[in-house]
């Protein structure tokens, strides 16, 4: 399998607010020749939680074949998900938290979910804002995305049609 690190952030401003993610990708080729590809996006009208996954669902969906994956994040929420198989009760109580409510931002837990299953993906948590190359680009992009002109932004449907 293709070797890939994956790097991801997310940013909203005002919480919901004007967001964006950002991402880098890297790969080295049979060669030894470094690639690396960034993403971001801006959106109108989300929160920091759905653009940390829009970030990791941006990388994923970028690439073209199954993969074998080192994915760093600074969002708990998403590694916690995963690595303490937060994301299989939830699927087991019917979408349900431990506390019997609701699991927020479905729509991008079930296709982070379904991008990730045909990769093989380690998850690690990276501390935020603490001088990490990779991970302070990404919030770099994420952060540009989210004060970009709203005019150019994207409609984060599935934040407005859950509130």
């Amino acid at each position: 399998m293709t070797q890939v690190t994956i790097y991801t952030d997310g940013s909203s401003r005002g919480n919901p607010g004007n967001g964006g993610y950002g991402a880098v990708l890297e790969y080295t080729d049979p060669h030894g020749q470094l690639h690396t590809k960034e993403l971001s996006a801006g959106y109108r009208r989300t929160t920091n939680n759905r653009m940390e996954l829009m970030g990791v669902i941006a990388a994923l969906e970028a690439l073209n074949r199954p993969c074998s994956i080192e994915l760093y994040s600074d969002s708990k929420y998403i590694i916690d998900a995963f690595n303490q198989h937060w994301i299989d009760g939830w699927i087991k109580r019917g979408w349900k938290k431990s506390d019997r409510e609701p699991v927020k931002n479905q729509d991008l837990w079930k296709r982070l979910i379904e991008d990730a299953a045909e990769h093989r993906i380690s998850w690690h948590w990276v501390k935020g804002h603490d001088g990490h190359t990779q991970n302070e680009r990404c919030d770099a992009l994420a952060t540009e995305a989210a004060d970009a002109d709203p005019a150019g932004q994207l409609d984060d449907t599935g934040y407005l049609e859950e509130n």
